[in-house]
């Protein structure tokens, strides 16, 4: 008896030894840190918000596998373009850089002092961009070596930023001030019960479309641009598991391109309507933002939160109504 109370007592001390190890890696596990615009592990780091072209001869695009999100804007011509915002994985290369709009001013101030990668922007616009709280980091305040010119491409559409270049000059040689990233308004958790299977979905512009389908094995929506498959540089088509339509009002502005062109301004302060896809569904959502300084809250139709799916988020901004394509009704039964 002696024996057998002397060996349940060495089990006992073992098994006590083995615990705190358990909760310690629990608790590591607890403390992973997570990216507050994906949700996914990883760092937030200093906002870094790159505008870049979207005609067709602008793709492929470069590093946009890598943006946490992606905004979509109407510009001359019923064109697009895109203002990434990249605070966790910053890739070396990003682009075709071009120049920045009205627009990226009230869509930006919302997640603070943000640094600008661009190419410029019309004489009229820059002392408007001076004034807002952005950090101008663009290719008219930086050498050829981090705007570097792409040999294999034609310009306007040509331009690349080292983007870790960029930043470690501004931040560390030169000091200037970039806010860390926090969180802007949406929230992440389990999808809506009213939203619906969607087979896929076309938004446009007067100039531009994208197309979203759902795929089942990379639990994302794959996009299209004009028609063709969106691939990125490294031949992986781009998708995310969240897009964002948000239905605004876009207007005219006092600003233009040197064709006279005029310049559109989508208006991201105020409230509306649109729609949120993810996880192969889609449920009309509401987004409330009452200024420039304050994020954009999304919710359903009772009020209550339209949480995110995990990972990069598209917001696609838009006045135009967007085509749907449901899967077919399932056939009655026969009688």
């Amino acid at each position: 008896m002696k024996r057998i109370l002397a060996a349940i007592s060495i089990l006992i001390v073992l098994s006590s030894c083995a615990s705190p190890s358990s909760l310690v890696n629990k608790s590591a596990e607890k403390q992973v840190e997570k990216n507050v615009l994906t949700n996914l592990p990883g760092t937030n780091g200093p906002l870094l918000a790159v505008k870049i072209d979207d005609t067709n001869a602008a793709h492929p695009q470069v590093g946009l596998n890598s943006a946490d999100v992606v905004y979509i804007e109407q510009v001359e011509g019923g064109l697009t373009r895109l203002a990434a915002i990249f605070t966790d994985k910053v890739p070396d290369l990003i682009g075709p850089v071009r120049s920045a709009r009205i627009s990226d001013i009230e869509i930006l101030a919302q997640y603070g002092r943000v640094g600008f990668a661009h190419s410029g922007a019309q004489s009229k616009l820059r002392p408007v961009l001076e004034a807002a709280n952005l950090e101008n980091m663009s290719a008219e305040r930086n050498p050829p070596s981090i705007y570097q010119s792409d040999q294999s491409r034609y310009a306007p559409t040509n331009m690349m930023v080292d983007a870790n270049a960029l930043l470690k000059k501004t931040i560390e040689d030169e000091g200037k001030k970039i806010d860390i990233v926090k969180s802007v308004g949406w929230q992440f958790g389990k999808a809506s019960k009213e939203a619906r299977k969607l087979k896929s979905a076309i938004v446009k512009w007067p100039g531009a479309k994208y197309g979203m389908t759902w795929s089942v094995s990379e639990k994302r929506w794959l996009l299209t641009f004009n028609g063709e498959p969106n691939l990125d540089s490294n031949g992986r088509q781009l998708g995310s598991p969240n897009f964002v339509i948000q239905k605004v009002l876009i207007t005219d502005s006092v600003y233009g391109d040197k064709f006279g062109g005029v310049t559109p301004i989508s208006n991201t302060v105020g409230s509306g309507t649109g729609y949120l896809l993810r996880n192969g569904k889609i449920v009309a959502i509401n987004w409330q933002r009452p200024s420039e300084d304050v994020g954009t809250i999304w919710t359903l139709a009772d009020g209550t939160v339209a949480n995110f799916a995990d990972g990069q988020v598209w917001i696609a901004l838009t006045d135009i109504e967007p085509e749907l394509e449901y899967p077919a009704p399932a056939k009655s039964a026969s009688p």
